[in-house]
């Protein structure tokens, strides 16, 4: 407890100024640190030999605001009425949802197959890096890179 005190909490003003630099927002920004500090706090044990906690710090709140960004632009891109899940949608708006599930998932098979595969495992199956990993044999960073790159390949040629 002392160990979070004292490592983490000195860090909340550079975490909280990075996120509103990444969500121009400051509820935006007050729960994306409020988010990272419930994530360090589950894992705190696990990470008492960290070289530097404002890196790794800095590193998953970057991640948690690029997160927030684009469920951000999702909700843009679809507009439903509020509080409606897309169950209970207009039936143009499902079929226009299901027509771009068809196209993105077309193109993920058009990927090269591994690719594809951490693809699939990360979008249908809702894993993390460390689960494909361990899934597939590959290491984390292997992982990232190969979604990485799916992402950027998906981006341009769904034109998202």
């Amino acid at each position: 407890m002392t160990d979070f005190r004292n490592i983490w909490m000195p860090l909340a003003e550079r975490f909280y100024r990075a996120a509103y630099y990444l969500l121009e927002s400051q509820q935006d920004a007050e729960d994306a640190v409020q988010e990272l500090y419930l994530k360090i706090w589950k894992s705190h044990a696990n990470l008492t030999d960290l070289r530097s906690p404002a890196a790794y710090g800095m590193s998953l709140l970057k991640n948690i605001c690029i997160d927030r960004i684009r469920r951000r632009e999702i909700r843009k891109a679809e507009p439903l009425e509020a509080g409606v899940p897309l169950a209970d949608a207009p039936p143009e708006k499902r079929l226009a949802a299901r027509d771009i599930l068809k196209k993105v998932m077309e193109e993920i098979d058009r990927l090269p197959q591994t690719q594809a595969r951490v693809m699939k495992m990360m979008v249908i199956e809702d894993l993390d890096y460390k689960e494909i990993s361990e899934r597939t044999g590959l290491s984390q960073v292997h992982v990232r890179v190969l979604i990485s790159t799916a992402r950027k390949t998906l981006k341009q040629k769904l034109r998202i």
